[in-house]
């Protein structure tokens, strides 16, 4: 089973035929995909799952149906145990972007943390849950599929915001602080912080 979000609401992929007695289900094989976003979409409407028998290709199904665009990110510590979070269009996010071509995804996630953030010093500790979100651009819908990964760094000089991706600030957070941040943020990246809290 997958999450796979659009907009901040989360839409079931899986190979459980009828969920939930609430819930409204389509065959990925068949749906109109654009209809089924827009349902998915409405905070009001029931909870939407698609469904396919083979739990082994739900996303590979999903794929030919939206094409999917690959990125990679980091949930990024230091030695006091504080996570970096950057600040863009009015949300708390975590630095992340799309691969180059010829990248593995852990050198996007290193590259892409550092280009946001002004950060260096990364090392990956840990590969966190991949994520998934729907997304529009040009009238077009597009599977955005996250890498994730946990990276640590002693790296202590200023942080430096990369304007022109519009992010307005950075910054690095403790215990009260993430939980505010978490508030103002994306269904997505709250899924990273089920076991990753600081201390």
């Amino acid at each position: 089973m997958y999450k796979v979000f659009v907009n901040d609401r989360a839409m079931i992929l899986t190979n459980v035929k009828e969920i939930g007695e609430d819930t409204k289900q389509y065959k990925l094989k068949k749906c109109d995909i654009s209809q089924v976003i827009k349902e998915a979409s409405d905070l009001e409407g029931p909870p939407i799952s698609l469904y396919h028998k083979n739990g082994e290709k739900l996303i590979s199904k999903l794929k030919k149906k939206i094409p999917a665009i690959y990125a990679g990110g980091g949930l990024v510590k230091n030695s006091k145990g504080e996570i970096l979070f950057i600040f863009r269009n009015n949300k708390w996010d975590l630095p992340k972007g799309k691969t180059e071509k010829g990248e593995d995804i852990e050198t996007t996630a290193i590259r892409e943390v550092e280009e946001e953030t002004g950060i260096s010093g990364l090392q990956i500790t840990k590969t966190l849950p991949v994520t998934y979100h729907i997304f529009r651009r040009n009238g077009s819908y597009r599977l955005k599929i996250t890498h994730w990964f946990e990276m640590h760094t002693d790296d202590e000089s200023e942080l430096i915001p990369q304007l022109e991706e519009d992010i307005t600030k950075v910054e690095w957070k403790r215990t009260s602080a993430i939980e505010d941040a978490l508030k103002n943020s994306y269904a997505n990246i709250k899924l990273l912080f089920v076991n990753e809290i600081a201390e």
